[in-house]
């Protein structure tokens, strides 16, 4: 028995340090000196203090700032700890009812806007965090932002313009506005 035991659990302590102390190390510097800003949680700071992160979706609800996508975490809205969708189905009526809801709610906010909805603006993401809407939701967003601020529309607009995100490579994914760096962008106009 002993025979069988004492190379069973060497091994297992030599695993344990390999692939639970010694590659997470590894990945974690070899990340640090290659993606920094990533590694570090793509933290975005304003004034040398974090105020967020460009990964993290963050609810803003206010009238003179952008919205982001609806976020379907529990028990509040964009809980990083419980990352998640709503796993409600496209023929589930509790998912055509909470968008007819945020639609209402859109419109409502913004009385004079009769151009279609952007569906990122009324249906949460995978993981319930998406930090991007697209530059439709955006431009859908900046009459209502502009006349809460005070400001002018084509002001607004630009400064969506300015913050569209190309896919990556040019290639992978769509083209995005982080809401957290343009509402940040915004509130330094005034």
């Amino acid at each position: 028995m002993k025979n069988i035991l004492r190379p069973a659990l060497v091994f297992f302590l030599v695993l344990t340090l390999l692939t639970g102390i010694a590659y997470p190390l590894m990945v974690t510097g070899v990340a640090r000196v290659l993606f920094p800003q990533q590694a570090a949680g793509s933290l975005v700071l304003q004034g040398g203090k974090p105020v967020g992160s460009a990964l993290i979706g963050q609810n803003f609800a206010d009238p003179g700032h952008f919205w982001g996508r609806p976020s379907a975490t529990s028990p509040m809205a964009y809980n990083a700890a419980a990352s998640g969708g709503s796993n409600l189905g496209p023929l589930n009526p509790a998912l055509a009812d909470a968008v007819k809801g945020r639609v209402e709610a859109l419109r409502a906010a913004d009385p004079g806007n009769t151009a279609p909805v952007p569906v990122d603006l009324v249906t949460a993401s995978a993981s319930g965090l998406d930090p991007d809407i697209s530059p439709a939701a955006a431009r859908y967003q900046v009459a209502r932002v502009a006349r809460a601020r005070g400001l002018q529309p084509e002001q607004v607009a630009r400064l969506v313009d300015q913050h569209i995100e190309a896919p990556l490579w040019g290639l992978l994914g769509e083209p995005r506005v982080n809401v957290l760096r343009l509402n940040l962008a915004l509130n330094d106009l005034h």
